[in-house]
């Protein structure tokens, strides 16, 4: 009965609204005016709504406005929404209408709406009459992120806890609907917590911005991180860069300076030689004047003694008194016949020329052709820097005693030697014919040869029988000319029995030449191509102890583990400028002097030095890229007691490497254009010792050192300080 009362009371309501707003009393115009602008306010909203894709007739779609709400009623000191108490009895319409249905407009629940009414059935739905139909629209609840939420009565969405309580504490009755918890409810004091009051949301705010701040600080701290790191990228390139130029420009300076002090070196031992020919000319010119002028008054004196004679005795007088008088520009003749092939009466010398005890000198004297000498005396004929193109045969008939004979920087051909030229000169032991044109070694050269050297030609091919008779050739020197492994016979230096001097550098070898003499002491193979070294290059070469291997392209696993391991008496070996990453393991026991130059070495295995008898002394290692973890103490296992000389200058060495305290016969110490910072007391002088240390040169400049920061007493092992380079050091 309660229930059927308001639905009568409510009913009552509708018609009194309904009866006032259908009055017979028109409304003033301007109101009428102002309905007609709401009308199509809300009109233009619902229509606005149908084209954004939102479902009309009873399908409800959401619209961003909140529903609509009726006036309340005070029945039974409660709030009750006609409408919402209505929608509670059943979802479906009455079965009779209250009022008559006129054209356009609604029914809904029994109940009718005129056209352009708008009302909200339940929380989150607006319904809107257009023309006899109802279109209502649903409101969509925005998404929450907070733990916990709750629907406010007479809302459709709900908020979260904070925004509830605030509410509760600004609102004098606040209701809550459907199943949310009462706001006086002890439960909920349990659950949720007090308002919050001004200060606090302030606090709150203000901790926000803080974190804000702080995300914001954080975020530009990492951007200027990675920006800093990028510039130290940049730097640390741009550094590797100039030091690798540098140290291109270095090793193009060394190459440049070794270069010019051998031309030096050889223009100077050039100079010494011609001042000592020179001065002996001069000494044997003035011995020769004094003589003829002895001579001369010799003769005078006998002259006028002879006087009074008769003819007869003054023409056996002036048979007896001819004399071979040595004229400067004219040779001795000898006592024998003279060849076909020579004029009867010897030429002078050409300009240029000269005669200095047994030495016939015409260096540089711009010839053409090897001028006729007679003098049996003649012992060396130097020919060295000219034009000529051949050598005729018998041409060193008249100096049948020659022993050396200097032929380079000529413009000579192998078919510009005549055959069997040489033959003859059975005490020939020294034939220079370095700076030519020639392509194969002289034919029938004589056995007494002992040094040949053919340097700077276009020599090809050396076959098995070019050498046949030289068994007492000792050196051999065939650098810068076009031979291979492929133009050398394997039987070509067999008959080399005392051959101990062999330069074959600068040629276009991709392996050691096969066949290698046994006699063999020193080997040269600079400035060429070679790849490998097999097991078989020295096993039979026991006498050899020094090879030079640099400027090839060797590389550790290249090299046999039994290639040099048991040459007893190998001391010496040079692989600088090749391939190398760390230091080849099996060297030989033997060895000494151990020279890695320039290459990319960056380790050296422990105990790669252990093996050797009596120890090594000599290690060059600069120019690598040995960083100080590359080397540690048993690194230099079996040395400490016999290295003289450590060069690991140029490399990447951020410290003193360990171990250099115990090295007890180190003299010379090289750790100069590294990246070290510091020196402590104890990386060079030990603290166990009390004796001088046996180092005279320490070289530590061009690193990154603070010398004011040094202990006095790091080098309080050296006897003189002097020995201590330390400056310019790199500033940072």
């Amino acid at each position: 009965m309660r229930i059927s009362g308001w639905i009568c009371v409510g009913l009552l309501i509708i018609l009194h609204i309904t009866f006032v707003e259908n009055g017979s009393t028109p409304a003033p115009k301007s109101q009428r005016r102002k309905m007609k602008n709401k009308d199509m306010k809300t009109r233009e909203k619902v229509s606005g709504n149908r084209k954004s894709g939102r479902k009309a007739n009873n399908q409800p779609s959401p619209i961003p406005a909140p529903a609509t709400r009726l006036p309340f009623i005070i029945a039974d000191d409660n709030f009750v929404n006609v409408f919402d108490s209505l929608i509670g009895l059943g979802e479906q319409e009455s079965s009779y209408n209250v009022l008559p249905e006129k054209k356009g407009h609604c029914s809904t629940n029994g109940m009718i709406m005129y056209d352009r009414a708008v009302w909200s059935p339940k929380p989150c739905i607006t319904c809107l009459c257009s023309n006899g139909k109802a279109i209502c629209d649903e409101t969509i609840c925005p998404a929450l992120t907070c733990p916990r939420s709750v629907t406010r009565a007479g809302e459709c969405c709900p908020v979260c806890v904070d925004v509830v309580l605030m509410g509760l504490a600004m609102d004098d009755s606040p209701e809550f609907s459907g199943d949310s918890p009462e706001p006086n409810d002890p439960s909920v004091a349990e659950i949720f917590p007090s308002p919050r009051t001004e200060a606090e949301m302030e606090e709150l705010l203000r901790r926000e911005e803080e974190e804000r701040q702080e995300e914001e600080e954080a975020i530009r701290r990492k951007e200027a991180q990675e920006k800093k790191k990028q510039e130290k990228k940049r730097e640390k390139q741009e550094r590797e860069r100039k030091e690798l130029e540098a140290r291109r420009m270095e090793e193009e300076e060394l190459e440049r300076t070794i270069e010019e002090n051998r031309k030096r070196a050889e223009e100077e031992e050039q100079q010494r030689i011609e001042e000592e020919e020179r001065k002996k000319r001069e000494e044997e010119e003035q011995r020769k004047e004094e003589e003829n002028k002895k001579r001369e008054e010799t003769k005078r004196k006998e002259k006028e003694r002879q006087q009074g004679l008769e003819r007869e005795e003054e023409d056996e007088d002036e048979e007896t008194d001819e004399d071979d008088i040595l004229r400067g520009d004219v040779f001795r003749n000898p006592p024998i016949s003279t060849p076909d092939e020579l004029p009867a009466v010897p030429a002078p010398l050409p300009l240029g020329c000269f005669i200095s005890d047994i030495t016939v000198s015409c260096t540089n004297a711009k010839l053409r052709s090897i001028p006729v000498v007679v003098d049996l005396n003649i012992k060396s004929f130097d020919l060295l820097g000219n034009s000529i193109t051949s050598i005729p045969n018998a041409i060193f008939d008249g100096m049948p005693n020659l022993e050396r004979i200097n032929l380079g920087k000529n413009n000579l051909t192998s078919l510009g030697i005549a055959p069997h030229v040489f033959k003859t000169l059975k005490n020939l032991k020294r034939l220079y014919l370095d700076g030519n044109a020639l392509v194969q070694i002289p034919p029938d050269l004589p056995p007494a040869l002992e040094e040949l050297k053919l340097n700077d030609n276009n020599i090809h091919i050396i076959g098995d029988d070019v050498l046949q008779e030289m068994t007492n050739l000792v050196t051999l020197e065939l650098e810068s000319n076009q031979l291979s492994e492929g133009g050398v016979d394997p039987l070509a230096f067999k008959p080399l029995q005392h051959l101990s001097y062999l330069r074959l550098g600068r040629n276009k070898f991709r392996t050691v030449p096969q066949g290698l003499p046994t006699s063999i002491e020193e080997l040269y193979l600079e400035h060429n191509q070679i790849e490998e070294i097999s097991e078989t290059c020295f096993n039979r070469t026991n006498n050899l102890h020094t090879i030079v291997l640099r400027h090839n392209k060797l590389e550790e696993s290249r090299i046999a583990p039994l290639a040099w391991i048991y040459n007893e008496n190998l001391e010496s070996i040079d692989l600088s400028y090749n391939k190398l990453v760390h230091v080849p393991s099996f060297l030989p026991k033997s060895l000494a002097h151990l020279v890695l130059m320039g290459n990319q070495i960056e380790r050296i295995p422990g105990y790669v030095f252990g093996h050797m008898t009596p120890g090594l002394e000599y290690l060059y290692l600069s120019f690598n890229k040995l960083p100080s973890d590359g080397m540690d103490p048993v690194s230099f296992h079996g040395a400490y007691h016999s290295l003289r000389e450590l060069f690991l200058d140029h490399n990447e060495l951020i410290s003193v490497p360990v171990g250099l305290e115990d090295m007890t016969a180190l003299q010379v110490l090289r750790l100069n254009n590294n990246k070290i910072r510091t020196v402590s007391d104890h990386c060079i002088c030990s603290a166990d010792e009390d004796e001088d240390s046996k180092l005279e040169h320490v070289y530590l400049q061009n690193n990154y050192i603070r010398t004011r920061d040094i202990s006095p007493y790091a080098f309080s092992c050296i006897r003189s300080y002097t020995s201590v380079v330390l400056k310019p050091q790199y500033v940072k």
